[in-house]
């Protein structure tokens, strides 16, 4: 078992420090794990609230309306359900030592990135050069 790593409170990776230390990993894994919990919460709320909608609607109107909110619902759930497993993934990564690391360039990615979006896998320009890459080649 891994020894628990202190955070102060206050702690904000900074990039005088050495990159991805304990301190750092410390961080993001924390805050993956309080993003999966606040998405897995909500989940659970999502499911109660379309067990309680599961009623008869006599009014035509009033049904399509429900069965629009139903279906939104369950996408956003199902994006939800990715984000899960991207959240997973990144965590998988933080135990690996590979976390923070470009997947294409093998770069560090910059900490403002990881902090704004800590499941990121590419540093900011190698996701533009893949997404500009995948609008050339989309088939439309």
């Amino acid at each position: 078992m891994k020894a628990q790593t202190f955070l102060p409170q206050d702690y904000r990776p900074a990039e005088d420090e050495p990159f991805m230390n304990d301190r750092q990993r410390e961080y993001f894994r924390r805050k993956l794990e309080a993003w999966k919990q606040e998405l897995l919460d909500q989940s659970a709320e999502t499911l109660e609230g379309l067990q309680d909608s599961a009623r008869s609607v006599p009014d035509l109107a009033d049904r399509a309306s429900e069965e629009t909110d139903r279906a939104l619902e369950l996408r956003t759930r199902d994006r939800q359900r990715k984000l899960v497993s991207k959240i997973d993934a990144a965590l998988r990564r933080i135990e690996t030592g590979e976390y923070g690391y470009c997947e294409m360039t093998g770069e560090p990615i910059s900490l403002r990135r990881l902090d704004a979006r800590p499941i990121a896998t590419m540093t900011l320009e190698a996701q533009e050069r893949h997404e500009r890459r995948e609008r050339v080649h989309r088939d439309d």
